[in-house]
């Protein structure tokens, strides 16, 4: 039977939504499906409005990303300006759940259309992102959504330095 979004929510209620990462589907026994929360509020810090939970995913090429409209108004694209030379594009519809396959390695940054100012915006990192991560990481960016992309890069540079 399928869950509604707010049971979905439920019963994710009082763990850590970084257990979230990854969830796992193994489709064909190789690529894996991850899920992201569009949300009106952080389930975590009631003060952060306007966020996509988890915020950074490290993926591999052929994973897909699942973003979820578990709060309406939300939606989720590419920033084109963000992601690589012939980078997988996509621009979900409001208050609809998209799955995008990752075929191109790369870091992507991405963003809720209505909410971007508000600093609704997030990082895909697939595969080997070293031909454009610098390039993105010091791109210019306005209001709250600078204040975040500087808190997700240091969350990926934290994730990268990892696997070194």
């Amino acid at each position: 039977m399928k869950q509604s979004r707010r049971q979905h929510l439920a019963l994710l209620g009082g763990t850590a939504f970084s257990a979230l990462v990854p969830n796992v589907v193994l489709a064909d026994g190789h690529a894996q499906t991850y899920e992201v929360l569009m949300l009106n509020r952080d389930p975590e810090n009631k003060k952060e409005t306007q966020v996509f939970v988890p915020p950074v995913l490290r993926v591999n090429v052929g994973d897909t990303v699942k973003f979820i409209s578990a709060d309406p108004a939300h939606n989720s694209q590419v920033d084109k300006k963000l992601m690589p030379a012939g980078g997988d594009e996509w621009k979900g519809r409001i208050g609809k759940d998209v799955d995008v396959t990752f075929t191109v390695e790369g870091a992507y940054g991405y963003q809720c259309q209505p909410h971007a100012s508000a600093g609704m915006v997030g990082l895909v990192l697939v595969g080997d992102v070293s031909g454009n991560y610098e390039d993105i990481k010091g791109g210019r960016f306005r209001g709250k959504a600078k204040k975040r992309y500087e808190a997700y890069f240091a969350m990926a540079d934290e994730m990268l330095a990892a696997e070194a």
